[in-house]
């Protein structure tokens, strides 16, 4: 299944660079991705799964300071307020309804939600990259350290003519990234945050 499911993801990608040297797909300007990404905020709007880590803590409250681990059931105890559904909610939801719940216990209660390690935070490679694939990255990462993590461009690659495939709100947005440059420190703004279900696509 795991196979048949990469293969998909290029098929996918590879349908989007054809759109893409057409000029069909979008290309996005600097204002565009600020947008998109100001959409999709790595941390604050990733849906929280089972077996995800999180810090949870409580401005002048140390005893309220607790890592613990979404359950397998999608729920997590926490003082005073007792078990709260996690899963399915993104952290600020989580962190806004933890700060609902303790208002009757903790004047004006400034709640933190750390995510510490994100089960669900996959990202994909595809290409000509040493070791393509799904990669759960745990935490944010950036271009550059997703195609480390998938061994680098090989020889026979076009690194000038990477991308990034993204899709925000139901639409499919494409972001050029040129591997030779990043790695001379020029166009560093390319070398972008990844989100999940991003893929990267090096032809």
């Amino acid at each position: 299944m795991r196979v048949c499911g990469k293969k998909v993801v290029w098929l996918l990608a590879a349908g989007l660079i054809l759109l893409v040297a057409a000029g069909c797909a979008p290309r996005i300007s600097t204002e565009e991705e600020i947008k998109a990404v100001a959409a999709v905020v790595p941390e604050e709007n990733y849906p929280l799964g089972p077996e995800d880590a999180l810090e949870i803590s409580v401005w002048k409250e140390p005893e309220l300071t607790k890592q613990m681990v979404v359950r397998p059931d999608g729920k997590i105890s926490y003082p005073l307020i007792g078990e709260i559904q996690a899963a399915g909610k993104t952290v600020k939801e989580l962190r806004d309804e933890i700060s609902k719940r303790l208002e009757k216990y903790v004047t004006d209660a400034q709640v933190t939600v750390i995510l510490l390690k994100a089960q669900q935070y996959k990202v994909y490679v595809v290409g000509k990259v040493a070791k393509p694939g799904e990669f759960l990255v745990g935490r944010p990462t950036t271009v550059m350290q997703a195609l480390a993590m998938a061994g680098g461009p090989t020889p026979f690659a076009s690194p000038s003519n990477i991308v990034v495939l993204r899709k925000v709100e139901g639409k499919d947005l494409v972001f050029p990234f040129n591997y030779n440059a990043v790695a001379r420190g020029d166009s560093l703004e390319q070398n972008r945050t990844l989100i999940p279900g991003d893929v990267v696509v090096v032809p």
